[in-house]
């Protein structure tokens, strides 16, 4: 059981974060211009079990190290930072090269399939070094040392609380950012630079996140 108090601020706060513009947005949006609505869902499941994760690794205590450890912290965000810019310099490479299509051929959502969208997503988030200090800075706020129910099972409610809030927010994202791409998807040459658009995207976020 949960403080009502303490779950209803909870969820007035993680609401605004959910919906505050930030690198996973970015993301969603990325893969839903470049890959359409289902991928852009994919990546919100990614997100959701990178959340899922994270919770797990607050629990037992693992995220700490990267709240104690200055090396941890740095390798973990240089490794995040290089698989978004990996992605990034994948996606602008594979348009390269690319015929543009002619006038008559039909508008498509992209020049390629996506691959492994929800596992790219979930790895993003998991390799995100800020988003396990969130869990460990955010989360504990919330946590009624005056309850029956243990601190660790407290931390785990409110952690797997926030993916499953922040979901239905990112559909929304999804919802919007395909009815934008479906309007550049009328020019039948638009997937392919929408693609060089997303791969520059993942490079930003690649940039950001070691700032």
């Amino acid at each position: 059981m949960l403080n009502p108090e303490y779950l209803f601020s909870f969820l007035i706060a993680s609401t605004v974060i959910a919906v505050a513009p930030g690198p996973s947005n970015a993301f969603l949006m990325a893969q839903t211009f470049t890959n359409g609505r289902a991928a852009g869902m994919q990546s919100a499941l990614g997100f959701a079990l990178g959340g899922v994760i994270h919770t797990i690794f607050a629990v037992v205590g693992l995220s700490a190290l990267l709240k104690a450890s200055e090396a941890a912290y740095t390798t973990v965000q240089y490794l995040g930072a290089a698989y978004l810019a990996y992605l990034g310099i994948i996606t602008i490479k594979d348009t390269l090269g690319q015929a543009q299509p002619a006038c008559e051929d039909k508008p498509h959502v992209s020049t390629k399939k996506p691959k492994n969208v929800m596992l790219q997503a979930m790895m993003t988030e998991v390799l995100n070094p800020k988003v396990a200090l969130f869990f460990i800075a955010f989360i504990p706020q919330f946590v009624d040392s005056n309850l029956a129910t243990s601190t660790t099972m407290q931390l785990a409610m409110f952690g797997l609380l926030y993916p499953i809030l922040a979901f239905p927010i990112d559909c929304m994202y999804i919802y919007g950012g395909d009815k934008i791409a479906g309007y550049f998807r009328q020019h039948p040459a638009a997937p392919i630079w929408i693609d060089r658009i997303s791969g520059l995207i993942f490079i930003a976020l690649a940039v950001n996140l070691l700032r």
